[in-house]
C-alpha cells in the first residue's frame, strides 16, 4: 500500500504542477494557479500520516517505511526547486518569458551551484534520517528497527557523496574546453559586416 501511495504522490506532484502552471500562464488565472501549487505540501503530509498510521496499526517496519521517509525528505527540499525550474520553462514557452537561466558550467560559479545542490541533498538526508529515527522510537523494538537503521545509513552515504562531489568542483574547478566554451558569452557577429546581431 505504501509503495502505491508513494507512486501516487509522485504522479500527483507532477499533475498539480502542470495544472497550477497551466492555470497561471494559459488560463491567465495566477491566483488559482498559486492555490493549486500550494496544495503540493499536502501530499507529503498525507504520506507521513499514512506511514504513521501503518506503523501504529502494528505493521512491521520495512523498506517501504524507509522509502516513504526518504521520499518525504527529498520532496521537502527539492520540491520548490523543481517548481521554480518548471515555472521558468513554462513561462518562457507559453507566456513569452525570458529563457530560463542555466546552471553555470565552469569555475567557482559551478562550485557554488554544486554546494547549493549539496545543501539540499544533505538537508533531505537529515530530514529522512530524522523521520526514520522517530519511527525507530515509535516502534521501540530494536529487533524490528533494522530496516529503518539501514535506511539511515544510506542517508549518511548520500550526504557524504554529495559533499565529496561539491568539494571536487571546489578543489578542481571545471574549466572551459575549447574556443566554443570560451566564446559562449561573447556577442555573435555577422560574418560579413561584423555588426552585432
Amino acid at each position: 500500500m505504501l509503495v502505491t501511495l508513494i507512486i501516487a504522490c509522485e504522479i500527483a506532484f507532477w499533475v498539480l504542477l502542470a495544472l497550477g502552471l497551466s492555470l497561471r500562464y494559459l488560463a491567465r488565472m495566477p491566483r488559482a494557479g498559486a492555490a493549486v501549487l500550494l496544495c503540493e505540501p499536502f501530499l507529503e503530509l498525507v504520506l507521513l500520516a499514512v506511514t504513521a498510521i501503518d506503523l501504529k496499526d502494528g505493521a512491521a517496519p520495512d523498506w517501504k517505511h524507509g522509502l516513504a521517509a526518504v521520499y518525504i525528505g527529498f520532496t521537502v527540499t527539492h520540491g520548490h526547486y523543481l517548481i521554480r525550474w518548471a515555472d521558468g520553462h513554462f513561462a518562457h514557452r507559453f507566456a513569452g518569458g525570458p529563457p530560463p537561466v542555466k546552471p553555470p558550467r565552469h569555475g567557482m560559479a559551478r562550485a557554488v551551484h554544486e554546494w547549493k545542490m549539496t545543501g539540499r541533498a544533505v538537508l533531505a538526508a537529515a530530514i529522512a534520517a530524522g523521520l526514520l529515527q522517530a519511527a525507530v522510537w515509535f516502534v521501540d523494538d530494536p529487533g524490528q528497527s533494522t530496516s529503518l537503521r539501514a535506511w539511515q545509513a544510506k542517508m549518511g552515504i548520500v550526504a557524504v557523496v554529495s559533499v565529496i562531489v561539491a568539494l571536487s568542483y571546489t578543489v578542481w574547478p571545471k574549466q572551459p574546453s575549447g574556443d566554443a566554451d570560451r566564446d559562449a558569452g561573447a556577442p555573435v557577429r555577422e560574418r560579413a559586416g561584423g555588426r552585432l546581431r
